[in-house]
């Protein structure tokens, strides 16, 4: 049984992206269709994340189903976010532990350069904190260590079956949708801490109260949900409610696009646009 009823919209979106991968395999690629499976690919990953932080299930065997089916839908173990996100960025809050802290990576900036590489520089960052993990895990679970090894071999299994299917469709309907969306949910990561305050206990993330929220299960109300990791993504808002009075009005945004918008394009044109940090230089190192 589902731990919540609104995780149909999860479920609905688990299924909607391989139905139409499926549909444009068989009879051909369809740019809406294609937009479509491109915004499913974020909201996927935020299901993931969601995943990782409070089991979509109340028993275990379907949890452990869902994890698979995440991993074959993201291209990418969900093991990943117990090492760099819950013990990682969950723990630290972007201050200056944590390992894909946005001013790591060039200092405290807010920018369009930024928002494109910062996931490339995350995942090097990322990944000797997941080996390290893993190593651990080895040492200690092996049998939670070969459960962990079996979602990078059914990744690996798909990728091969689909490849020898059609090497260019899996490419364009599969791979570079399924980066798309692991791009974009590093890149969350800076849009909603970029120019933050990593050393504050409230002011450490942006919010995004737009319209889009409800489809992407409300990861826009950020600072509620670092405060209450295990708190069910429908129950968000009325959590952000409690808080938004204390959050620095600069990180409580309207919509995401407007901001994007504002803040890497308009921004060049015109500098009162640009972003301001809340940190002093001294506290970026």
């Amino acid at each position: 049984m589902l731990r919540h009823p609104r995780d149909w919209q999860s479920l609905l979106y688990m299924l909607a992206l391989p139905a139409l991968v499926a549909w444009q395999w068989r009879y051909g690629f369809a740019w809406p269709l294609y937009g479509l499976e491109l915004f499913l690919t974020l909201g996927i990953g935020v299901v993931h994340h969601n995943h990782a932080h409070l089991k979509m299930w109340r028993s275990r065997w379907p949890n452990r189903a869902t994890d698979m089916w995440l991993t074959l839908l993201q291209g990418h173990p969900g093991f990943v976010f117990h090492a760099t996100h819950n013990a990682n960025h969950h723990r630290y809050h972007h201050g200056p532990q944590d390992a894909a802290r946005t001013y790591r990576f060039g200092g405290d900036h807010n920018h369009l350069a930024g928002y494109l590489l910062h996931p490339l520089q995350a995942t090097w960052a990322l990944y000797p904190l997941f080996g390290c993990w893993l190593g651990r895990l080895r040492r200690r679970a092996p049998g939670a260590f070969g459960y962990c090894l079996l979602q990078y071999l059914l990744v690996g299994g798909l990728w091969l079956g689909l490849a020898l299917l059609d090497w260019q469709k899996w490419l364009l309907l599969v791979l570079l949708p399924q980066l798309h969306g692991l791009h974009w949910l590093l890149a969350t990561n800076y849009l909603q801490h970029a120019h933050a305050d990593g050393h504050s206990k409230i002011n450490f993330a942006r919010n995004f109260e737009g319209a889009l929220n409800p489809l992407l299960f409300n990861i826009g109300l950020h600072t509620a949900h670092h405060r209450h990791g295990r708190a069910h993504w429908s129950t968000l808002p009325a959590l952000h409610a409690q808080v938004r009075h204390q959050v620095h009005p600069r990180l409580n945004c309207g919509g995401l696009l407007p901001y994007m918008f504002t803040t890497f394009i308009l921004s060049l044109l015109l500098p009162r646009y640009q972003s301001q940090p809340l940190m002093r230089p001294t506290e970026t190192a």
